[in-house]
């Protein structure tokens, strides 16, 4: 059964790193993203990020159903920004090239349109990371990594199993939207994109009360068992750093620095071409 976001085994540099290493890159690529509206930087983090889904051979197939959600999402979030703020390129780049008109006081401006584009870039530089993050990282040895750094190993061990139930989340979802379908509701793609939004939908609260009575009944085999009870443990699945990791993660501290540097030297972490 192929599973959308999980684990599979693969022979790349990217598989065989430490699951720390692949843990500092995401979170300091977050914050580069998070903190940058410096279009130079996002569209190298966008050629980077692009890149490192190609080496890392995800097939389309494991993230297509995600991507359609996503997709969605980022064109509702970029048409929210236009109606609830027009003008808030024209606020942040100090002038106004009208394009074209539109409703009143919602007119298209090359200002508006070149912030949006920023926050569409925005995305494309985080969702292949979070991809990249889940299928390449082996959720055992990812908390063994974790635990080795000095994190207890109870918070390992957590994000771990939040990890593994993602495939099974998945098989659920499945299951869940072949009986759906068995009672006559389209959600293929033979329905359109929106109709399938919608009733994908549906599916979220009967398999958020599956994936609680699953938690329940975990958590209970752990306590039975005496999880928690010692203060160390020893791991089966555990990876030490090597050098492409120590390579990874000075790469990820300068790019962040000089990110940083080339977004604020000017005081303003918005690149602006009208001026």
């Amino acid at each position: 059964m192929n599973r959308m976001l999980s684990y599979k085994e693969k022979d790349t540099w990217l598989h065989r790193l430490s699951g720390v290493t692949k843990l500092i890159f995401f979170l300091l690529w977050c914050i580069t993203s998070a903190m940058t509206y410096d279009t130079r930087v996002l569209l190298v983090m966008c050629a980077l990020m692009i890149a490192l889904f190609v080496m890392s051979r995800t097939e389309w197939k494991q993230i297509s159903s995600v991507m359609n959600v996503v997709i969605f999402f980022m064109i509702v979030n970029l048409l929210a920004i236009f109606v609830i703020s027009p003008y808030q390129g024209t606020d942040i780049y100090g002038t106004k090239t009208v394009l074209a008109p539109f409703l009143p006081g919602h007119d298209i401006t090359a200002e508006q349109l070149f912030y949006e584009f920023n926050v569409f870039i925005k995305y494309i530089t985080i969702t292949p990371a979070i991809f990249i993050f889940m299928v390449t990282t082996d959720p055992s040895e990812f908390a063994a990594s974790m635990n080795l750094v000095g994190i207890p190993y109870s918070i390992a061990y957590s994000v771990a199993i939040a990890l593994r139930y993602v495939p099974d989340i998945q098989d659920d979802y499945r299951r869940i939207k072949n009986a759906q379908e068995a009672r006559g509701i389209e959600m293929s793609a033979k329905a359109g994109l929106f109709k399938r939004i919608r009733r994908t939908s549906a599916i979220i609260f009967p398999l958020l009360f599956s994936s609680m009575e699953r938690i329940d009944v975990v958590s209970n085999a752990m306590e039975l068992r005496g999880f928690g009870k010692k203060k160390k443990r020893t791991w089966y699945s555990q990876k030490p750093l090597k050098r492409n990791d120590w390579l990874v993660i000075l790469f990820s501290v300068l790019f962040t620095a000089a990110a940083l540097v080339l977004t604020f030297y000017d005081g303003n972490r918005f690149y602006n071409p009208f001026v």
